[in-house]
């Protein structure tokens, strides 16, 4: 499939389901405590979407080849789950950290992102895991210019991950999006830099790596959707979509709640 390079009008659109995804995540914060289900949680989001912001939750029904229809609209996954996590009646409890995994259609256009929650007061381990995670997204995001590479991108990922003593899920990665959950071109958190796709101005792709504390293997569970960390250690997920722009990038999914950008590396990109 070609990448399609996004037009004015298509970027504007994609600012607006961006913001909205971001405005999703800022909403749903106020309600991760101990004693509330995931369930719960998908709830919640699936009426503030359709209810408050006049959007479609494109998870709701999503069925790739090979799978049957995600049951639920929104994904919330949690300690050693990786992603994709079917939201339950599974019960939060105090420590527990909590990827939530949302992705708004307005007018025909995909807002994605990802966050991580503590549920009351993580471990000391979790919260690094978390931290570290999010700086490995923002490395990331941080080698997005036009005329670098897609390779530059894994690479500063993978760099800082395994400098931490974490690892990199590899069955996973970052996408093109659009009018199109899933676009091209895939966007690997490992890699080589100077390799792989040139970046061009008017590219849309989301940056989401997956880092376990352990090792890198997964597996999905029974319910065909769910992957998890092989040795159960715990994973971590942060996820922003991004525009490839002349001078750099542009990250369409802050929102007024989103944790603040990292400081830009000496050696970004």
């Amino acid at each position: 499939m070609a990448i399609q390079l996004k037009t004015a009008y298509e970027i504007e659109q994609m600012r607006v389901a961006g913001r909205l995804a971001g405005e999703l995540l800022d909403f749903i914060s106020r309600y991760i405590r101990p004693g509330i289900t995931t369930g719960e949680i998908d709830r919640l989001c699936h009426d503030y979407q359709l209810h408050h912001q006049g959007t479609i939750p494109a998870p709701l029904n999503y069925a790739p080849a090979g799978y049957k229809p995600f049951p639920k609209s929104i994904c919330t996954s949690v300690n050693h789950q990786v992603c994709h996590g079917v939201p339950g009646d599974r019960v939060l409890k105090t420590g527990d950290i909590l990827n939530i995994d949302v992705t708004p259609i307005k007018d025909g256009f995909h807002g994605d992102s990802s966050r991580m929650f503590y549920v009351g007061t993580p471990s000391i381990q979790a919260r690094r895991l978390c931290e570290v995670t999010y700086e490995c997204m923002w490395r990331g995001i941080y080698a997005v210019r036009a005329g670098a590479y897609l390779g530059d991108i894994g690479a500063a990922i993978q760099q800082h991950a395994e400098s931490h003593g974490y690892s990199v899920v590899r069955e996973f990665c970052g996408h093109g999006i659009g009018r199109k959950f899933h676009e091209e071109p895939q966007v690997l958190h490992y890699g080589q830099a100077g390799t792989g796709l040139v970046l061009q101005e008017g590219m849309i792709f989301t940056i989401e790596p997956m880092i376990n504390a352990g090792k890198a293997a997964v597996r999905e569970l029974a319910d065909g959707w769910t992957i998890v960390t092989k040795d159960h250690s715990l994973s971590a997920q942060w996820e922003h979509t991004v525009l490839v722009t002349e001078r750099g990038f542009e990250v369409l999914t802050l929102s007024p709640g989103a944790p603040p950008p990292i400081p830009m590396p000496d050696r970004a990109g």
